[in-house]
């Protein structure tokens, strides 16, 4: 688990070999200036850190780098992006690598540098002997989604590292309203922690106070108040939208995902599946099974059905200009009380 290996990190832990591998850019970019904080001083960066870009340049390049001696430091941070190698997925690659290198650099890693690789691939190929290579050698670090618990750790430990502490249900609201895109959460934790730099500690009241709600956030609770029968409330959050000068066509959208969402999760759970095992189904992230989850008990099957043939029709006006694009989503709101 990333959060594992940052905590490895933190407390000086530092491997020869790292391959960072996955989609979710933010744990990536982490990990790396994590690594660059614990093993590099400021004024050794200039001479101590080297970047390459393995669809430009060949491997055996950045070992000989790795290999040089560190100057005015004890160790060199070599960071490799692009490893198109270890994927089956089409790269850029514009040169040749010479793989038996980094496999004999592997076996004997030089004691005075840290070698990361970062790969942003979905996958590795599994079949390669280098995959298996690094996968045996090297300290791996999936950047994938974290689950709703990783993330309220994350949120924790982020919330820590500024002097500051969270109420249970203070994290959990946050994650609520503001969402999972971890750069979103950064910049939330970020200013919360500013506000209660005195208090030292964020409470609810606080994070209802100060953090911003995501447009898929406030999709969420606007559906939220179609449930509760608060049309009026509804309609605000809609009103509340176009002030933020957001396109009724990408509302729309939102609006047809969140219930399609919730029509997918009613019938996955219908068959048996797990919330773990539709998120991995539907490629969604974890928690947003979980709060559609929640709203698909409150509709029937024939419900949803009427739903997503009315967001149907309304697309299709609104894409062949047959009303007023604004109106339209709100005579959609108006009929899902009916």
């Amino acid at each position: 688990m990333v959060l594992d290996i940052w905590k490895q990190i933190k407390q000086k832990q530092i491997a020869p070999v790292y391959l960072l591998y996955g989609t979710e850019a933010f744990l990536i970019n982490e990990t790396k200036q994590l690594l660059l904080n614990q093993v590099l001083a400021e004024e050794e960066m200039d001479f101590n850190l080297s970047t390459y870009d393995l669809e430009e340049t060949p491997i055996e390049v950045a070992l000989e780098d790795a290999e040089t001696f560190p100057f005015m430091g004890e160790k060199r941070v070599i960071f490799l992006h692009n490893p198109g190698f270890l994927t089956a997925e089409k790269t850029k690659d514009k040169v040749e690598h010479n793989i038996a290198k980094l496999e004999a650099y592997l076996k004997t890693p030089s004691p005075y540098a840290v070698v990361v690789f970062s790969a942003p691939y979905e996958k590795l190929d599994e079949r390669k002997k280098i995959t298996k290579e690094l996968k045996k050698l090297a300290v791996m670090v999936e950047a994938k989604k974290l689950n709703e618990n990783e993330l309220k750790l994350w949120v924790r430990d982020r919330a820590a590292a500024s002097g500051i502490e969270f109420e249970p249900e203070a994290i959990e609201l946050m994650i609520n309203l503001a969402g999972t895109n971890l750069f979103m959460l950064t910049n939330e934790v970020d200013k919360l922690a500013l506000y209660s730099e005195s208090e030292k500690k964020v409470s609810v009241q606080t994070v209802e106070k100060l953090v911003a709600r995501s447009l898929e956030q406030n999709i969420f609770a606007l559906i939220e108040k179609v449930l509760q029968r608060k049309m009026s409330d509804a309609l605000r959050i809609y009103y509340d939208l176009q002030k933020q000068n957001e396109e009724p066509i990408k509302i729309l959208s939102l609006l047809g995902g969140q219930f399609r969402l919730i029509y997918q999760v009613k019938d996955l759970s219908r068959r048996g599946y797990g919330q773990q095992q539709i998120a991995s189904f539907l490629k969604v992230h974890p928690f947003r099974v979980k709060l559609a989850a929640g709203q698909a008990g409150k509709f029937s099957d024939e419900e949803l059905s009427r739903i997503m043939a009315m967001l149907a029709d309304a697309d299709y006006q609104m894409k062949t200009g047959g009303m007023n694009k604004s109106l339209l989503v709100e005579m959609f709101l108006l009929k899902l009380n009916q």
